[in-house]
């Protein structure tokens, strides 16, 4: 886990991310400039927090929102949702203990264990628990 590249604003693992080598994360802080990154202009989560002035989505007041990832991404919005809930510092807490214990962020591609889920609910209680 590299923990200092946090949490993305839209709530994926950045820490946990084996994707993109060159990537540093596009974190809640310092993320207006992501020159280095090919995506940056066309993440609709990153241009919705610019938009109203907030740093992540899970410090947004819209928590129904579906925009963006959200639309598609059971596991963007889970984090987010826990992130909400418990904090972000308990959220990476709990990835790292996971990831210790076997769980995978990223499988196969960007697909892993945590996208296994087709309810918010229970994706929660994984990351909290580790267990199914």
């Amino acid at each position: 886990m590299k923990r200092e590249l946090g949490i993305a604003r839209c709530g994926l693992a950045c820490c946990l991310c084996s994707e993109n080598v060159k990537c540093k994360g596009c974190k809640q802080d310092g993320f207006l400039d992501l020159s280095w990154c090919e995506n940056a202009d066309f993440c609709e989560n990153r241009k919705c927090c610019i938009a109203k002035d907030v740093p992540a989505c899970w410090m947004c007041d819209d928590t129904d929102c579906r925009r963006g990832l959200f639309a598609t991404k059971i596991k963007a919005l889970g984090f987010t949702e826990y992130a909400r809930r418990y904090g972000i510092e308990d959220l990476l807490d709990r990835l790292e203990a996971n990831e210790k214990a076997g769980i995978v962020y990223h499988r196969e591609g960007i697909m892993g264990d945590y996208d296994e889920f087709d309810d918010v609910e229970a994706l929660i209680e994984f990351i909290k628990t580790g267990k199914r």
